[in-house]
């Protein structure tokens, strides 16, 4: 029999209400020894699925007056019989109801244990369960959209869709195995071609996505990098719309990276302000430059400020030649400039009039990120993406060995040959939702989550 588990669904610490979950087979029987209920009338009907107020006792003492809720199997979100203990929230009183359910026979729930339970009883598949963790750690409403839209199977049955055309394929290839006559083969091989060739579209359709998706969940890495004293530190407290950086007139005043995020356009930005570019003897602040040219590499996003009363520099020009696809500029300080002059950029790429100073610009840099994330399409709440590193890596491999199953076919190699590739993709397109999946790789993904979850 599997163990009845009990965890704290709330963080430990004072609250107005503490939770305790139980799921298993025996999660009934202990709340009956410790539940006394104000109304056991209404307690002992089984189709009463609203709170239930009593006394939780262990070995005679009173624990603490509390609410109870119970969901029975198998229509709980584990999929077995799990009850909520809505107790008061002072640790100690949260932590007594632990150790009674504990000293009845249940055990303590390992992380992620609940959710692992859902998904072996059928409630959920991976995707789905990964997508609790992200919706928990959410840090913007979007992150959290597509969280909630994966949870709720949108992207789950896309990946079903493509699954269930690649078992097609598989089972056309093994029946051509099973009857190979030579007058339909050729036929055979035409239908085959046309199959792989729209599987491999659904495959692209959902990898394009994919980079959305990342950025979505994860953030986009973006430095800002530009001479001394054009604005990149007073950009950041501006985005920020706090103090972070000390901004003053004085060139060299960052000397190291901060590293802050913000939300902008529903777009988490992993901002990084570095030290100013530009030639100095100070020991310290080169190694901060050094660190600057360091983090351009591995930039998704480069703001450039510049001065819009000077002439671009030759470090500025090197950036906008060598990171040309990753940069905006933003043409700061345009306060400065007299009535009659006017901002000459050319061969920039994309550039924004900017005035950190009188709040100028800030919009329409919003709408490039915007536009860079989304690729200029709308995008909907109810859209799907794949976000999560390890299923983007299974539908690489799956879109490589369907390409080299074409690749094979347009050889005219034997079937048994094909199959190989297609066995090959239908077993990583598996492993996106849990169809085929190792223990081990259980453990990793619901070790990441909290206890009692």
């Amino acid at each position: 029999m599997e163990e009845t588990i009990v965890a704290m669904a709330t963080a430990m610490g004072e609250a107005s209400v503490h939770i305790i979950r139980l799921s298993g087979p025996q999660a009934g029987n202990i709340i009956e020894e410790c539940f006394e209920p104000r109304s056991k009338e209404r307690w002992l009907r089984k189709d009463n699925f609203t709170l239930n107020l009593g006394i939780f006792r262990d070995e005679g003492h009173v624990l603490d007056e509390v609410l109870i809720g119970r969901m029975f199997a198998p229509s709980s979100f584990t999929g077995e019989d799990v009850y909520e203990v809505n107790c008061h929230g002072g640790p100690f009183v949260a932590q007594r109801i632990l150790r009674a359910c504990l000293r009845h026979g249940a055990h303590t729930a390992e992380a992620g244990e609940f959710s692992k339970r859902a998904f072996l009883n059928g409630k959920l598949d991976l995707v789905q369960a990964e997508a609790i963790i992200d919706l928990i750690n959410s840090r913007t409403e979007t992150s959290a959209d597509l969280a909630l839209s994966q949870l709720s199977g949108g992207l789950s049955q896309k990946i079903l869709n493509l699954r269930e055309a690649i078992l097609k394929i598989l089972a056309f290839i093994e029946a051509g195995i099973d009857f190979p006559e030579d007058d339909v083969e050729s036929l055979d091989r035409e239908t085959l071609d046309k199959d792989l060739a729209e599987v491999l579209v659904l495959t692209q359709n959902l990898l394009s996505g994919s980079k959305t998706g990342k950025i979505i969940r994860e953030g986009l890495l973006t430095v800002i990098v530009g001479r001394p004293n054009v604005g990149k530190s007073s950009l950041l407290n501006a985005l920020l719309q706090e103090e972070r950086a000390i901004v003053t007139d004085i060139p060299g005043t960052t000397r190291d990276e901060i590293r802050e995020s913000v939300s902008v356009g529903g777009i988490l930005l992993q901002l990084v302000d570095t030290a100013g570019i530009w030639e100095t003897e100070d020991v310290v602040e080169r190694l901060g430059i050094e660190r600057t040219w360091k983090a351009l590499k591995t930039a998704e996003l480069i703001l450039l400020v510049v001065q819009a009363n000077l002439p671009l520099s030759d470090d500025e020009r090197y950036i906008l030649k060598e990171y040309s696809d990753k940069v905006v500029v933003l043409v700061n300080k345009i306060d400065l400039m007299k009535p009659d002059e006017n901002i000459v950029m050319e061969d920039v790429g994309c550039w924004i009039p900017f005035s950190v100073l009188q709040q100028k610009g800030f919009n329409k840099l919003e709408e490039e990120i915007k536009k860079r994330v989304y690729q200029g399409e709308v995008i909907n709440k109810e859209d799907s993406f794949l976000s999560n590193l390890r299923q983007i890596s299974s539908l690489e491999h799956c879109y490589t060995a369907l390409t080299q199953a074409k690749t094979s076919l347009d050889l005219s190699m034997p079937w048994d040959i094909l199959s190989i590739d297609i066995r090959r993709a239908l077993q990583y397109i598996s492993e996106i939702t849990g169809h085929n999946v190792q223990e081990s790789l259980l453990e990793d993904i619901f070790s990441r989550f909290c206890i009692g979850k």
